[in-house]
């Protein structure tokens, strides 16, 4: 008789939804605005004051009063940013001004110097300004109070330069969520050593620690185990111990040595054990009593990084209090025919470019489980739904995003 799984098969979103319920943000923490980079907000960050908080000049130039009618004018000095002018502009009179410079008083309009003469200290207008030419009024760019950027928001280059312009140094943001990657297998070896026959190099534990820390998160434990039973469970437990999140690669099959799902029954409560889903079928879910998260990833490599893709990355931005944690997605047309899967929706590994006003997308060839070349310059997961008639080239099919395109 055949061996039957003792797990039901649930759909992708219910397995997605059931995550995502079961991951909340770990906590708050303040830290310096130079290891801002790549957090999320924990709280809306406000503008201090006013951006500019004087009228400044946007072009070097000549600071002039608009309703003045003389194009003959003394210049009575020169503003340079950073720097007020220490003379009132009258009638008659105009202030040499540089970009960003404030505005003297009494002036409020600023003629470039490509439509300035100056002789003998006199600029001589070629151009005829109105009020608020080539100025920038207060707060402009930002006003007192105003939310400039939101909770949840990921931290990158140009909200670093905003949290420095409105004076926020000590950033609030989420903490990290701690990962724990262990890798299993009597097969596996190390990637520096020469594997014996029968024997692969253990390229999960890394690939999935890379991932995991593109998604934000900080590896505090890694280890490969053997498939004993014993070893396993010591194994897991000092992972848990350490980290929010426990992720496991092999041993979620019905093999024999096959010892995860049966561990993790002892340590937490499983949620789902199978996912109609390829490649990764037995992916396995499980939450301990603490309400730390638990995933036992197929040993596949490709199905070990699809499935963490696919599962694990949005709970770990959820985790580390991200306001969009899933990937956006686009619909592409096919630039050739594809076989589908007819039992389990598959994520075809594939290169999406702009081609005639639109997307088109072509597989990265194999789609094999322990290909990882297929997945190696793909920027896009094809979301293929089954059945037994393939789908023609040109066909218009959902794709998960990977990168920027």
């Amino acid at each position: 008789m055949p061996r039957v799984s003792a797990y039901e098969m649930v759909e992708v979103e219910d397995a997605l939804a059931a995550i995502l319920d079961r991951a909340s943000p770990l906590g708050t923490e303040m830290v310096p605005l130079t290891a801002a980079r790549g957090r999320f907000l924990a709280e809306d960050v406000l503008a201090d004051a006013d951006l500019p908080g004087l009228p400044r000049s946007s072009v070097d130039g000549y600071a002039v009063i608009a309703s003045d009618a003389a194009t003959d004018l003394q210049v009575l000095g020169e503003v340079t940013a950073g720097r007020l002018g220490d003379a009132r502009v009258r009638p008659g009179s105009a202030m040499r001004i540089m970009t960003g410079g404030s505005l003297p008083e009494g002036t409020d309009a600023v003629v470039m110097f490509e439509d300035v003469e100056e002789v003998d200290g006199r600029a001589i207008l070629q151009h005829k300004p109105r009020q608020g030419e080539n100025v920038h009024p207060v707060g402009m760019d930002l006003t007192a109070g105003q939310a400039v950027l939101s909770k949840g928001r990921r931290i990158g280059p140009a909200e670093v330069g905003l949290l420095a312009t409105v004076g926020c140094v000590h950033v609030p943001v989420f903490r990290l969520p701690r990962v724990a990657m262990l890798a299993t297998g009597d097969e596996l070896v190390d990637p520096d050593q020469a594997p014996a026959p029968g024997a692969v190099r253990d390229s999960n534990r890394f690939a999935v620690m890379a991932a995991a820390q593109d998604a934000g998160a900080e590896i505090v434990f890694q280890a490969h185990a053997r498939d004993d039973e014993a070893t396993l469970e010591r194994a897991m437990r000092s992972g848990l111990e350490a980290a929010d999140v426990l992720i496991t690669s092999g041993g979620v099959s019905m093999g024999t040595r096959d010892l995860i799902k049966p561990l993790l029954e002892r340590m937490a409560t499983i949620q789902f054990g199978r996912v109609s889903f390829k490649p990764g079928k037995p992916l396995t879910f499980a939450v301990t009593a603490e309400g730390k998260l638990c995933f036992g990833l197929p040993g596949f490599p490709v199905s070990s990084l699809i499935t963490f893709e696919v599962f694990v990355r949005p709970a770990l931005l959820k985790l580390a209090g991200a306001e969009q944690v899933l990937r956006p997605r686009i619909e592409v047309f096919l630039g050739h025919d594809i076989r589908r899967d007819p039992v389990r929706p598959e994520y075809q590994r594939a290169t999406v470019s702009w081609e005639d006003h639109h997307f088109v997308a072509r597989t990265t060839g194999l789609q094999a489980s322990s290909r990882l070349m297929s997945i190696v310059g793909a920027n896009a997961l094809l979301e293929i739904d089954p059945g037994t008639e393939t789908l023609a080239k040109g066909t218009m099919v959902q794709a998960l995003l990977l990168a920027n395109l």
